[in-house]
């Protein structure tokens, strides 16, 4: 792995902002790198004030989108809630339908089907919107490049507004309104909102149309913290304010759905990795395995008994993906070897057997084995399908652009994206899509990173250190959890590798003249064993966190990496 120690920031900045927090410089720098480095920023920082959310008719067509949307209730409308089938997508049609039915009874929620429909605004979604006579569709978490469907609604005599978050085309869709902050013509002062941020935006205006008090709108913020974790957007700004008071709700007041998939974890409180690794994927599981729409009822049902049902069959949907993508991931490795592409600057592979909901997940599994942008394709139809998953610091988004004489349609962000293509162009595009990345990508980029952000002395990791560690949280992309580097370190010879196939690495780490021991594990780290068996020095970038056992908690070392005293494969 190649190690990445950040800058030191401004040493006048770090040490006055460590005189007014009262804490000691690490922590100090750890702001100052973050942007924050003033005690007005630092307060808002560790204090996410809801009252510090932006009006939302700052966002372009917002005024447009309440005003079309309180028609549609003084008429009598038939209103559609449509979203897209990944947790994003799944949440912001429950906020949105739930919050409409709250004072209004014609609403009716959509997700098309991922296999049926595929990505985004579909044809058949809009003719079951004519056939139910609905004459207004709010659209969440996706629509913003369906110009032709949009024309099409407008035809059947449907309008459209569009809550979304994803880059815009060159055109935008001539719905009534178009909600997104990522619009070149959005002064909106965020840019980084999810798809159900936007949607809360778009409710947030609602209620000051009504002149409702904030507060009726805060329990619809577990809904959103979920999408801000699961959609991997920026924690700074808004997502941060809001990510911070839903994982409250979440904590304290969770919705009868979110409830029913916590209650079997013993957690006293859940923190937003908690929500990416056991909310989301179980909520992401319906969407992938049968139908999102069985997401958003269990995100609606208000009776903890109903939706402790529906958590049950979740929970074996769940089950099934994980057997799922465990077998796909194996098939795409063997292919890999089988067409000798262990070399490639990408992994692109192909199976028309593979299940459409898991190929994301088998893509980001592949990048763990082949560090390089990856896509993962499947048939669709008479289309193939594909997830794409990059490497940190490579657009694959823009990648994909460059092949697009070879795509019928995709989306996405820099990171991850979705694309459709006729088979008949598979071999082009897989030939093209290696050629643009060779040529883009730079040699660094091909080996994963540990970005470090601070150098540490062991004996500075206390309790008290951990404390204010914690309230930086929540952690997130642009707001990491902090990763610490130490060097001079030994093992006290009780180091070894352990579980089932000895594939991590536990230690008990010496430090300098410090007699103190350090309780350490690094997960998928036994390989690196011999490093320290023969009590040599070594270097270790790690995070810090909690152990739990027979009722004791003690701080304990994550390591990330370690390497041996002297190992030049790092970079300032």
């Amino acid at each position: 792995m190649r190690w990445n120690l950040k800058k030191i920031p401004d040493v006048n900045k770090v040490a006055k902002l460590s005189k007014e927090l009262g804490v000691e410089k690490t922590l100090a720098k750890l702001l100052v790198q973050r942007g924050i480095d003033t005690y007005d920023l630092a307060k808002d920082f560790f204090r996410p004030d809801l009252d510090k959310l932006h009006d939302p008719f700052l966002m372009q067509d917002m005024d447009k989108a309440v005003a079309r949307i309180e028609r549609a209730i003084e008429n009598g409308e038939h209103i559609m809630v449509y979203g897209d089938y990944d947790v994003d997508g799944t949440t912001a049609v429950a906020l949105m339908s739930t919050y409409l039915l709250s004072y209004y009874e014609q609403v009716t929620s959509y997700v098309p089907d991922r296999y049926k429909e595929g990505y985004g605004v579909s044809y058949q979604g809009i003719d079951f919107a004519s056939d139910n006579d609905v004459t207004l569709i709010i659209a969440l978490d996706c629509g913003i490049k369906a110009i032709d469907k949009v024309a099409y609604a407008t035809e059947k005599g449907i309008d459209f507004i569009i809550c979304d978050h994803h880059r815009p085309g060159k055109q935008i869709p001539k719905a009534i309104a178009v909600l997104d902050p990522k619009r070149n013509d959005c002064n909106y002062p965020y840019d980084e909102l999810c798809g159900c941020g936007v949607g809360f935006k778009l409710i947030q205006a609602l209620s000051v149309q009504r002149e409702e008090p904030f507060q009726k709108i805060v329990p619809y913020l577990d809904l959103v913290a979920t999408a801000i974790a699961a959609d991997i957007v920026p924690m700074t700004g808004e997502n941060r304010i809001l990510a911070y008071h839903g994982l409250r709700v979440i904590n304290t007041s969770p919705r009868a759905g979110i409830k029913a998939i916590i209650q079997q974890l013993k957690k006293k409180e859940l923190t937003i990795t908690d929500v990416v690794f056991v909310i989301a994927p179980r909520i992401n599981a319906a969407g992938r395995m049968r139908h999102g729409l069985h997401a958003v009822e269990l995100l609606a049902e208000t009776n903890l008994e109903s939706a402790i049902e529906f958590a049950a069959s979740i929970e074996t949907y769940n089950a099934d993906r994980k057997e799922l993508d465990k077998k796909i991931t194996q098939e795409a490795l063997q292919q890999l070897r089988d067409t000798k592409e262990e070399q490639n600057y990408t992994s692109v592979v192909y199976s028309e057997d593979w299940h459409k909901g898991v190929i994301g997940i088998v893509a980001s599994r592949l990048i763990e084995n082949y560090y390089r942008p990856t896509l993962v394709f499947t048939k669709s139809g008479d289309k193939l399908a594909a997830s794409a998953r990059s490497v940190k610091g490579f657009d694959v988004y823009d990648a994909l652009q460059e092949c697009s004489a070879y795509i019928e349609q995709f989306g996405g962000h820099k990171y991850a994206a979705g694309l459709t293509l006729k088979p008949e162009n598979y071999s082009k595009f897989k030939a093209k899509f290696e050629e643009v990345v060779k040529a883009r990508i730079p040699e660094n980029l091909r080996v994963p990173e540990v970005a470090i952000d601070n150098e540490v002395f062991l004996s500075e990791v206390t309790p008290k250190f951990f404390r204010i560690l914690n309230q930086m949280a929540p952690f997130g992309p642009a707001n990491m959890h902090p990763v610490f580097m130490a060097t001079g370190l030994r093992d006290n010879g009780y180091g070894k590798p352990v579980g089932a196939d000895e594939t991590h690495l536990k230690l008990n780490i010496l430090s300098g003249a410090d007699s103190k021991t350090y309780n350490a594990i690094g997960f998928g780290l036994g390989d690196k064993f011999p490093l320290v068996k023969k009590g040599l020095p070594f270097k270790a970038a790690f995070t810090i966190g909690e152990n739990h056992w027979n009722g004791v908690t003690s701080l304990q070392l994550l390591l990330k990496d370690i390497q041996q005293e002297g190992d030049k494969n790092s970079e300032s």
